[in-house]
């Protein structure tokens, strides 16, 4: 198993309390509505949803801001929300952790993106989506570029998370790689399937498995194929590296001229794997941000990985967690 010295890993952690990260993407609320079924409705055969209770918790990109806080660091998010109830509740929600929002931009023509989940006896009975418009006007990009000019300094490195809801644009990726460059920062982007750009000169992609091979053209069953595509990945887009996650298999590192690094899950259990890429990019750039190199980054995501895989929900976890999970 490939591992960190203890005490180099607790240098590292030590430093997540200094680090500044600035998430820009989409943010999302999400709602939970909590009930019981106890009967099928007369009306179609569909279950009666009882509602006991009611939550709300930032999503999307938010939760990669939300993983980054609850790692210790400090976290600036920048995104479009809508001039409603929900933009105002994850609003609200990210100030009570005392992160700032001031790079959240109001479009008084865009409801802001809403997924409802609907939970009975501990499993999801069905999810509603309200995603808004799938275009975000060239103003509202340009007040985002703006204000990343305006932090960049104030950070040690930029996570683009893609959620392909009309936020990341390639212009937006131009912007923030061009700026972040030029003040010696980190910048990692999380790719979305089927809507992949040129992510020339950013630090590093963390796309999934699947994704991956998406955007490599290969097949996903092809034998021994995850070498050449990270590879071609790493040409294609032009970046310094490429991490990709694979799930149950742990994740790869490739890096421009060096032998690929694997790295094996350490998930003891696996109750549910939603979040669990928010939490690798999270814990990568802020390692990365805090001195660690791009190989004890690694390391550490994946142990960070394992973590939230064995909780329930889009989980976080903590620099305790992830010592204790080391130390085993």
């Amino acid at each position: 198993m490939k591992t960190i010295p203890l005490k180099r890993l607790q240098q590292i952690l030590s430093r997540f309390s200094k680090a500044r990260i600035l998430v820009v993407g989409d943010v999302m609320l999400d709602q939970f509505i909590w009930g019981q079924v106890t009967r099928i409705s007369p009306e179609a055969p569909v279950p009666v949803v009882k509602v006991v209770r009611e939550s709300f918790m930032p999503g999307g990109s938010a939760n990669v801001v939300k993983n980054i806080h609850a790692l210790g660091a400090s976290v600036y998010v920048a995104g479009v929300i809508g001039n409603d109830h929900a933009g105002e509740t994850l609003k609200q929600a990210l100030s009570l952790g005392r992160i700032n929002t001031d790079g959240l931009i109001v479009d008084k023509d865009r409801s802001t993106i809403l997924k409802t989940r609907v939970i009975a006896s501990h499993q999801q009975v069905v999810r509603v989506d309200r995603d808004g418009k799938p275009i975000v006007e060239n103003e509202y990009i340009e007040r985002i570029i703006k204000y990343v000019g305006r932090v960049i300094e104030k950070v040690d490195g930029v996570i683009i998370e893609d959620y392909g809801k009309g936020v990341i644009t390639q212009e937006l990726v131009d912007a923030i790689v061009r700026l972040a460059r030029a003040h010696g920062r980190v910048t990692s982007v999380d790719p979305k399937d089927g809507h992949f750009l040129d992510y020339s000169g950013a630090t590093v992609v963390t796309p999934n498995h699947h994704e991956a091979f998406s955007a490599a053209r290969r097949i996903e069953t092809e034998k021994n194929g995850l070498d050449e595509v990270g590879r071609l990945l790493l040409r294609k887009w032009n970046c310094e590296n490429v991490l990709i996650t694979c799930g149950e298999d742990g994740m790869c590192l490739f890096e421009k001229n060096k032998e690929s690094f694997k790295i094996p899950t350490v998930a003891r259990e696996v109750f549910d794997v939603s979040g669990a890429g928010d939490t690798v990019i999270s814990a990568f750039t802020t390692c990365l941000a805090s001195g660690a190199t791009l190989r004890e980054s690694a390391i550490i995501s994946n142990y960070a990985a394992g973590i939230v895989v064995g909780k329930l929900g889009t989980a976080t976890t903590s620099c305790d967690e992830i010592a204790a999970a080391m130390k085993r």
